[in-house]
């Protein structure tokens, strides 16, 4: 993405949590009933193992506020060790989905983002997705690949929302393109990110279920950070 990595500035931070407050509250906006659907993908390389607890536990509570939104089916997508790869059946119960993520520990192996989205590009083809979100903190396969499968993936209207750990350069790079040529957004995060990384997953588990006119809904009259995540949406 042309831009550069959105880490929340300090004196924004309480109006994008006000904003995103409001935003969960929300009813979801569904047509004819149809219930949204997000797939949750996480990198579980052994080189996020120092931060791993803290995001399971940041995950597991975005799955529980999607109990509170309503209409949100949730898939886990995970990669690790050798060319290991798995996507979890679709849920409605947050709690089921949270149990299996407690069951899942960092081992070591290459990234397989390319696999993950070609499991995406597969789900989309049978059903529709009304968002990804990735957490991952590396990137060691081919960009160009990565970028065309990103692009198919946004021909689909199924944005990627990247959420970067650490400080990877070229997982910067990839992350930021990802986001860019699917219409999603690219976030960096950092040690006190833990607060804001569970604002923003609850407000894409609110955009999966009610779409963009519910983010819209209370940004119209907000300037500066209260609209982080809309200008970001293409």
């Amino acid at each position: 993405m042309a831009k550069p990595p959105h880490s929340l500035p300090e004196k924004s931070e309480g109006d994008v949590s006000a904003f995103l407050e409001k935003v969960r509250g929300l009813p979801p906006v569904s047509k004819n009933g149809v219930r949204g659907k997000l797939i949750f993908a996480m990198d579980a390389t052994m080189s996020r193992q120092p931060s791993w607890d803290r995001a399971l536990s940041i995950q597991s509570e975005m799955f529980a506020e999607t109990a509170r939104i309503g209409g949100l089916d949730v898939q886990l997508v995970y990669f690790r060790g050798f060319d290991e790869c798995r996507a979890s059946k679709w849920v409605s119960e947050p709690k089921a989905l949270a149990r299996l993520m407690t069951t899942v520990d960092c081992r070591g192996g290459h990234t397989q983002i390319g696999r993950t989205l070609a499991h995406i590009k597969k789900e989309i083809s049978a059903t529709r997705v009304n968002a990804v979100v990735y957490v991952g903190d590396a990137m060691e396969e081919n960009i160009d690949a990565l970028c065309q499968a990103a692009g198919e993936i946004g021909l689909q209207g199924t944005p990627i929302f990247m959420f970067q750990d650490g400080n990877d350069g070229v997982a910067a790079k990839a992350f930021r393109e990802i986001a860019k040529l699917s219409r999603g957004a690219y976030f960096k995060l950092n040690e006190g990110s833990a607060h804001m990384l569970r604002e923003l997953l609850s407000a894409v588990a609110v955009y999966a279920a009610g779409g963009r006119t519910a983010l819209e809904h209370h940004a119209k009259s907000k300037g500066g950070g209260s609209d982080l995540l809309l200008k970001q949406l293409k």
